[in-house]
C-alpha cells in the first residue's frame, strides 16, 4: 500500500496510452492519510506487514460488492489501531479485546449495516477471548477478521496466545514450554465446536496463491454476512518480519514452514446453522392480537398514551420487588410489540440494600439503556424519592409508596401521586405484591401499556397459584385505587401537590 499512485491518475493514464488497467487503489482507502502530515501517503505498518495486505483484501471485497457507504470498521488495539486513517469506512474505535461486543452492539443497533470486527492475536485471543467465544456462539451476524502473527506485534513482542512452541519472545526468551505457557491456541478449531457460527476459515498470506485464497475468503465471509447467513470468522496467517527479526521474504517463508504446520489452513465451519425459533404459546398470540385491538379502541389518558419513547426509574430496597417490576413492564412492553431495555443497578445485599432499574420502552431504536431524568419515578421508599425526584421533569411523574408526601421534602418540579402500595398489599395477604399494586396504579394513571398485558405476564411468570391469585387481586386493587382517589381532584397531596 505504502506508494501507491491515485487510482484516479492511474485510470486517466490508462485510457490515454491504451493499456489495461490490472491493479489500482480502492476507492474504498482514503485518497491522502492524514495521521501525519510528512507521510501523507503510507501506512504506518512496517515494510511486509500483512496487515497493508489484508486492508487491500477487505476494500477491494467491500468495493466489488457496493457495500463502502453500509460498512462500520471496528478496531481495537493492535498494530492496526490507526486502520480509521486509511479506510473510509464508518469507523469505531474499541477497547482492547472487546471488538466483538462493539460489533454486537453495531449491528444489533443498525442490522441494515455491514460490522467487520478486526483483531490481532493478541487482541483477539488473549484479552478478546471471552468476547469471540460468546459472540461466535450468539451467532452474531457480524464478520470477523482474525490476523494471526503469533506475537505481541505492537507492545514489544510479548508471547501471544498463538505463539508456537518454541518460538522465542520478550517473554519467552527459552521458547515457549508447553509444560509452563502452555500449548498455542488454535481459534478457529475452538469456534467451530459452537453450533451457531455460519463461516470459519484460516488462511495464509504465505505466498501467492495463498494470498488470492485468503482473498476469496474474506469475499464469501462479507457476503454472507450481506446475505444475513451469521457469524462469519477469517483467521489469516500473516508475517510480522519486524518482530520476528527476519526480512520480508523471509518472513513469508516462515508462516509456510512454520505457521501453517501448526495453524492447518481448512474451511472449519460453511453452512447456515439451524437456529430453533422460539415457540411462543398460541394463548400468548391471541392475547397480543386482543390486547393491540383493545389499544386501538382505548382512549387517550392523561400522561403517556401514546407516545413514542417512555423511560422509568424504579427504585427502592432490595426485597421491594424493585428489579421484577422494572422485567414485567419490559416483557410487558415487549408483547405490545416495543422495543425495550432493562437496566439494573444494585448493591452486593440480598435484602435491605439500595437498588433501582431503569427501563426504555419505544416506538424506536433505543440508542443507551441509562436514564438521565426519566419520565416516570417509582420510588418504592423514602431515601429514593429524595435522591432521584429531582431528575423527573415537569412534565414527567412520580409515583411514591405512602399515604402522602413527607413534609420536610422539596417541592419536586413533577406531579406526585402517592399510593400506599405496602399496605394495600398488607391487606390482600402478602407485603411481596407491593409492587404489583405499584404496576396496576402505574397502567391506571399512564395508559401507557394495557393492564391485560400485565394479567398475561403475570400468569406466565408466576407460577404458585395461591400468589398468582394474590398478584391479580394487587394488580386490580392499584388500577382502582388511582381510579377511585387520583383521579379525584378532590384528593390533594402536601404542600399542594395534586394529581
Amino acid at each position: 500500500m505504502a506508494g501507491e499512485s491515485d487510482a484516479g491518475v492511474v485510470e486517466a493514464q490508462a485510457g490515454v496510452n491504451g493499456y489495461e488497467l490490472i491493479h489500482a487503489k480502492s476507492p474504498v482507502f482514503y485518497d491522502l492519510y492524514d495521521r501525519k502530515s510528512e507521510l501523507k501517503f503510507q501506512t504506518h505498518y512496517c515494510p511486509g506487514c500483512g496487515h497493508g495486505i489484508v486492508h487491500k483484501l477487505i476494500a477491494e471485497a467491500l468495493h466489488d460488492l457496493g457495500l463502502q457507504d453500509k460498512t462500520i470498521f471496528v478496531s481495537p488495539v493492535g498494530c492496526s489501531v490507526f486502520a480509521y486513517y486509511y479506510l473510509d469506512l464508518g469507523n469505531v474505535q474499541a477497547a482492547h479485546g472487546r471488538a466483538p461486543a462493539c460489533a454486537t452492539g453495531l449491528k444489533r443497533a443498525c442490522p441494515d449495516k455491514m460490522v467487520i470486527a478486526y483483531q490481532g492475536d493478541g487482541d483477539l485471543a488473549a484479552i478478546g477471548t471471552a468476547e469471540i467465544v460468546h459472540a461466535a456462539n450468539r451467532g452474531e451476524n457480524i464478520t470477523c477478521f482474525f490476523i494471526n502473527n503469533a506475537i505481541y506485534g505492537m507492545t514489544g513482542g510479548q508471547m501471544a496466545p498463538t505463539t508456537l512452541v518454541g518460538q522465542k519472545s520478550t517473554t519467552s526468551p527459552f521458547g515457549r514450554r508447553p509444560s509452563n505457557e502452555g500449548f498455542p491456541l488454535h481459534v478457529c478449531e475452538l469456534l467451530a465446536t459452537l453450533q451457531a457460527p455460519a463461516y470459519i476459515e484460516r488462511v495464509a498470506l504465505s505466498d501467492n496463491k495463498n494470498i488470492m485464497r485468503a482473498r476469496r475468503a474474506v469475499r464469501k465471509a462479507l457476503e454472507l454476512q450481506r446475505d444475513g447467513a451469521g457469524f462469519s470468522l477469517v483467521e489469516i496467517l500473516s508475517p510480522c518480519p519486524t518482530i520476528w527479526n527476519l526480512d520480508p521474504v523471509e518472513a513469508r517463508r516462515w508462516v509456510a514452514e512454520k505457521m501453517i504446520p501448526e495453524f492447518p489452513l481448512n474451511v472449519f465451519r460453511d453452512r447456515k446453522p439451524e437456529v430453533a425459533v422460539a415457540n411462543i404459546p398460541q394463548r400468548a398470540v391471541a392475547d397480543v392480537l386482543e390486547i393491540a385491538q383493545t389499544q386501538e379502541s382505548r382512549t387517550v389518558g392523561r400522561h403517556f398514551h401514546p407516545f413514542e419513547n417512555l423511560s422509568f426509574k424504579i427504585a427502592g430496597f432490595g426485597g421491594q420487588g424493585v428489579l421484577l417490576l422494572g422485567q414485567l413492564l419490559t416483557e410487558m412492553g415487549m408483547r405490545e410489540g416495543l422495543d425495550v431495555s432493562w437496566l439494573p443497578s444494585y448493591g452486593p445485599e440480598m435484602r435491605s440494600g439500595s437498588a433501582h432499574c431503569y427501563v426504555c420502552l419505544s416506538k424506536k431504536r433505543i440508542g443507551a439503556p441509562l436514564v438521565s431524568h426519566p419520565d416516570v419515578l417509582v420510588a418504592m421508599n423514602e431515601p429514593s424519592l429524595r435522591k432521584f425526584a429531582p431528575e423527573v421533569p415537569s412534565e414527567g411523574l412520580i409515583f411514591y409508596n405512602r399515604n402522602s408526601l413527607p413534609t420536610d421534602i422539596p417541592q419536586p418540579q413533577a406531579p406526585v401521586v402517592c399510593v400506599p402500595a405496602s399496605e394495600i398489599a398488607d391487606g390482600l395477604g402478602s407485603a411481596k405484591a407491593a409492587n404489583v399494586v405499584m404496576l396496576g396504579a402505574l397502567l391506571e394513571a399512564t395508559e401507557c401499556l394495557a393492564s391485560a398485558t400485565a394479567l398475561s405476564v403475570l400468569e406466565d411468570k408466576v407460577k404458585k397459584i395461591n400468589l398468582l391469585e394474590i398478584d391479580r387481586r394487587a394488580l386490580e386493587a392499584g388500577r382502582r385505587f388511582i381510579d377511585q382517589h387520583a383521579h379525584d381532584e378532590a384528593v390533594t397531596q402536601p404542600d399542594g401537590f395534586a394529581y
